[in-house]
């Protein structure tokens, strides 16, 4: 059974930085893309940052030179380094995998921005 577990949330004040992990277990045959999304209160699910097939990095707009997307390759984790968050950022962040066949997704973890 594939679980993915987020960690690294919580309160930064703005301008400051946090840094979130993806571990992964169980067995997946293949991974065609991975990373994360978010979700504030009252919004759609948003990607935030993937890594597709394991070298072509994609990020949203607004966190573009913010945020930095990485990946264990040895342990299939992925991390997200925040840095310069503003309040607009503030969501619950999940982890995702994507196999070819199905999405797999974290539980979140929450990110709260403070002025």
């Amino acid at each position: 059974q594939v679980q993915l577990v987020e960690s690294g949330g919580g309160l930064v004040q703005a301008g400051g930085s946090l840094r979130l992990s993806c571990a992964v277990s169980g067995s997946i045959f293949s991974i065609n893309a991975m990373g994360w999304f978010r979700q504030a209160p009252g919004n759609e699910r948003e990607l935030v940052a993937t890594i597709i097939r394991g070298t072509t990095t994609k990020y949203a707009d607004s966190v573009k030179d913010r945020f930095t997307i990485s990946r264990d390759n040895a342990k299939n984790w992925v991390y997200l380094e925040m840095n310069s968050l503003k309040p607009e950022d503030t969501a619950v962040y999940y982890c995702y995998i994507y196999s070819g066949i199905k999405n797999y997704w974290g539980q979140g973890t929450q990110v709260t921005v403070s002025s």
